[in-house]
């Protein structure tokens, strides 16, 4: 064995490296392994996983980027400014997301270096037990070594679902990764999955001119979100000229020429057809665990695919753990790195903990839609007794200063003892406003307590004040 650590963590992305960093400031020694490079101009493998690399941080630059050309495009008239004739350079764009990419997985590596974690570029797999350390042997360019774990936190996250029968070139039929690199911007995008993943790729294209059409197998929309919210979205994104299939069934998919041609059912059960020149696959995605040889340590996975833990994210071994999509719950990277810091402070002896209740959840289009806590169709279904207030941003002045007043905030609480239970936004900014939200259900207030504090005055976050005196039907402002 070359080298033996308290804490080996497999899978460098938004949970691992965390994970990393903080067993690294409590003191441990600690090895954190990738064997993805993902992009890299090197080849090497490099941190931060789906979310840094094909995932959340690549998808909000190009939605920033297209976010500020369709601005100027179609809406700095209004607001007296003449922009004349705007072009988008899509290459510039796509090298810009690079760019910023790249500055963070450097700052990853400067965190691991600065915090003693030594960064093993290798695959890793699982070779048994010695004592009370386990084995891992870790591969890379021909070249074994092993080194031992006191505590392995498995980290390994997702991949895309595969459309059963359709195989991804990431040329005319892409994953979410493939999305992220189109080089000139599509006459026809037609997206396979109208999720979050959906919404934000599709987004992207439709802002810079593209036709986007949005096939999804289930009858309704955005189904895990508030209905209020399923609704405004669907409307909204409508209304930008997205198109939407709802209860599709796809059938082939069929390249031809320089484009394809899907075959689908539609929700009357009526064939159709429907041609593109790009198509993304985005029906969610499963978790990773290829290669890992968890039998040789006697780790089962359960049926879906998933690494069964508790709520401490501890498996069936002693001193095993797994966190973020590899594990039940849902696939946010903040998810993971709540888990990530919860797990290195128990394996540090310390009480860490994670609240699934106030985790919170993001679409980032425009406008965006963020929410934490409990839907109304959840509330109804346990049977919990609750109050409603909503307050529209259409009467809120800082919206309507912007020219972006679409949306609203949404609050829910308990009928009797006050206690706020759910928020729901749609809003340009919903995904900064949240963060209130998410604390006032991490520390249990009311809708009274939310109402009771001074929120400044002009600003988007007052509307959450105003939703939660609505929850008392003595909204100010409407």
């Amino acid at each position: 064995m070359d080298k033996e650590y308290d804490v080996v963590i497999i899978g460098a992305g938004s949970g691992g490296y965390i994970a990393a960093i903080r067993a690294g400031q409590l003191g441990l020694s600690v090895a954190c392994i990738e064997s993805n490079p993902y992009a890299a101009p090197d080849g090497q493998p490099r941190p931060g996983g789906t979310c840094l690399n094909v995932g959340c941080i690549p998808s909000k630059a190009l939605l920033a980027s297209s976010h500020l050309y369709e601005q100027v495009v179609h809406h700095t008239a209004e607001h007296g400014i003449s922009t004349g004739d705007a072009t988008i350079d899509v290459n510039k764009m796509v090298d810009r997301k690079d760019g910023v990419v790249t500055k963070m997985a450097k700052g990853i590596e400067y965190l691991f270096k600065k915090n003693k974690v030594d960064f093993i570029k290798a695959r890793a797999r699982f070779a048994g037990t010695q004592g009370e350390t386990y084995d891992l042997e870790l591969s890379s360019e021909g070249r074994s070594q092993r080194i031992g774990a006191r505590h392995v936190i498995i980290a390994t996250g997702s991949k895309p679902r595969q459309l059963p029968g359709t195989r991804i070139d990431n040329m005319i039929v892409c994953d979410n990764a493939g999305a992220l690199d189109f080089r000139e911007v599509p006459k026809h995008l037609c997206v396979i999955g109208a999720g979050v993943i959906g919404l934000e790729l599709g987004s992207v294209w439709r802002r810079l001119g593209a036709d986007v059409t949005l096939l999804d197998a289930m009858p309704d929309f955005l189904p895990g979100c508030d209905t209020a919210v399923s609704k405004e979205m669907l409307k909204l994104m409508s209304s930008q000229g997205m198109k939407f299939e709802l209860g599709a069934a796809i059938g082939d998919i069929a390249l031809n020429g320089a484009g394809a041609r899907i075959s689908y059912r539609d929700h009357a059960g009526a064939s159709k057809e429907l041609t593109c020149d790009k198509v993304i696959v985005a029906i969610g995605r499963v978790p990773s665990t290829d290669g890992l040889d968890l039998d040789a340590i006697g780790l089962e996975l359960d049926q879906r695919g998933y690494v069964p833990v508790d709520e401490r994210c501890r498996t069936a071994l002693p001193k095993v753990f797994a966190i973020g999509d590899v594990v039940r719950g849902p696939m946010l990277a903040h998810k993971a790195e709540e888990e990530a810091i919860m797990v290195a402070e128990i394996i540090a002896g310390q009480a860490g903990h994670v609240n699934y209740n106030a985790i919170p959840s993001i679409i980032y289009t425009s406008p965006e839609a963020a929410w934490v806590g409990k839907t109304a169709q959840e509330l109804a279904r346990e049977g919990r007794a609750f109050k409603s207030g909503q307050f529209p941003f259409s009467a809120n002045g800082r919206a309507l200063g912007h020219g972006e007043s679409q949306g609203f905030v949404k609050v829910l609480a308990d009928a009797q003892s006050d206690l706020v239970l759910g928020v729901h936004i749609v809003s340009p900014l919903a995904s900064e406003m949240i963060g209130e939200a998410a604390m006032a259900l991490e520390f249990s207030a009311s809708s009274e307590d939310i109402a009771r504090i001074c929120h400044a005055h002009p600003t988007l976050y007052e509307a959450i004040r105003e939703a939660a005196l609505a929850v008392d039907k003595r909204a100010l402002n409407i």
